[in-house]
């Protein structure tokens, strides 16, 4: 049996400071939460404008489940689809400026089905190496040629542009960036597609609901609108609930549920969360104070932090990285912030690169100034 040797690798992961475990809450998510039954301040939850338990969400999904039930019963394309669904597509698309939106159960799901309908045999995808899993994987998968580029380093992705004379070219980019926080430069990108005859698939996960007019994300934070753009975002964060959506050309989108396997294959996401959803599509706009408190926060931590042994790495996104270096001085640091009452999660490799582990900092709207500085003392006393 080979459980010996699972174990072995499972020790050293241990031994480098690098063994992941789950923690469980037992209460909603929100700032302050009760964890493994200790209560935290938490600086953990993607949840950033504070809508994961807000009321008219709540009673939303309620309803949501008055109205269809509980499960979807099948997929999309068979007799999943609800009109909830095909509400939110339509509001979706409408929100971020597109012609057509296709909703999916989780952004790792929207990621695998687009670039593996739109890419193959015979076509190169271009990504950042900084890029999330999901479109790593999904772009292995694909079977098109793989191109990657240094971390939003566009002179060199025109090299790699200038190389490839046929086929169809993708570019792939988160627009925020998960583990550092900083943006890609969508403007420029948008212009090597247009000198290249390239699509570009932006993956807003984390922008949506925070940047740009009335949260409408990083295509409306840069003023862009182009058919070359494919859009995806997630709705698990900013938004609150749970699913994905892709926004693109409509001819995209039909091409999407003709040839996109995680689309097709899966059972549709309860219509119930639809619902939750477009709630919270009503929220987004009209409550700007939440994207101000974020910026204030923001404000607030950067000019809190200076001064300390560890680098606050630049970026004006509610993730906010403390880079630290070694697995096991963050690993410290994180513990020591619990035993105050603060959970702040310790990422390591390889889901960062080697020696630049870090302290990823989460904001949310929900937090107060007082939280902050609660975070900042913190700190300040475990530096000393």
């Amino acid at each position: 049996m080979p459980f010996a040797e699972l174990q072995q690798e499972l020790n050293d992961r241990a031994e480098q400071g690098l063994l992941r475990r789950r923690r469980v809450l037992e209460s909603p998510q929100g700032v302050h939460v009760l964890v493994d039954g200790k209560p935290y301040l938490s600086f953990c939850s993607n949840d950033y404008l504070g809508l994961a338990n807000h009321p008219q969400l709540i009673a939303a999904l309620q309803a949501g489940a008055q109205q269809y039930g509980v499960g979807s019963g099948a997929s999309h394309l068979v007799s999943g689809h609800f009109t909830a669904h095909q509400q939110l597509e339509n509001e979706l698309a409408a929100f971020v400026h597109k012609p057509a939106a296709l909703l999916f159960s989780t952004g790792y799901l929207a990621n695998f089905g687009a670039v593996q309908a739109l890419a193959g045999r015979g076509d190169t995808i271009f990504a950042d190496k900084l890029n999330h899993a999901s479109l790593n994987d999904a772009m292995l998968l694909s079977r098109a040629e793989v191109k990657r580029y240094r971390h939003n380093d566009v002179a060199y992705l025109a090299q790699l542009l200038e190389q490839i004379k046929s086929g169809r070219k993708l570019i792939i980019t988160d627009a925020v960036f998960s583990m550092d926080g900083d943006m890609a430069p969508l403007p420029e990108l948008l212009a090597l597609c247009e000198r290249y005859d390239a699509w570009l698939l932006v993956d807003d996960a984390h922008g949506f609901g925070v940047l740009g007019e009335q949260g409408r994300g990083s295509l409306a934070y840069f003023n862009l609108d182009s058919p070359r753009i494919l859009y995806m975002a997630t709705l698990g964060k900013a938004a609150g609930v749970s699913g994905a959506f892709v926004a693109a050309e409509q001819v995209v989108i039909d091409t999407l549920v003709q040839n996109a396997r995680s689309y097709i294959y899966t059972t549709a996401s309860p219509p119930a969360l639809a619902s939750a959803l477009l709630a919270s599509l009503a929220v987004l706009p009209k409550e700007e104070w939440r994207r101000e408190q974020l910026r204030k926060l923001i404000s607030q931590l950067t000019d809190g932090l200076a001064g300390l042994p560890w680098t606050l790495m630049s970026s004006s996104t509610p993730i906010q990285p403390l880079l630290v270096g070694s697995n096991e001085d963050a690993v410290a640091l994180s513990v020591g912030l619990r035993a105050r009452g603060i959970w702040v999660p310790a990422i390591r490799p390889p889901t960062v690169p080697l020696d630049t582990a870090r302290l990823r900092i989460s904001l949310s709207a929900a937090h107060t100034a007082a939280d902050v500085a609660q975070l900042i003392g913190a700190l300040h006393e475990l530096a000393h």
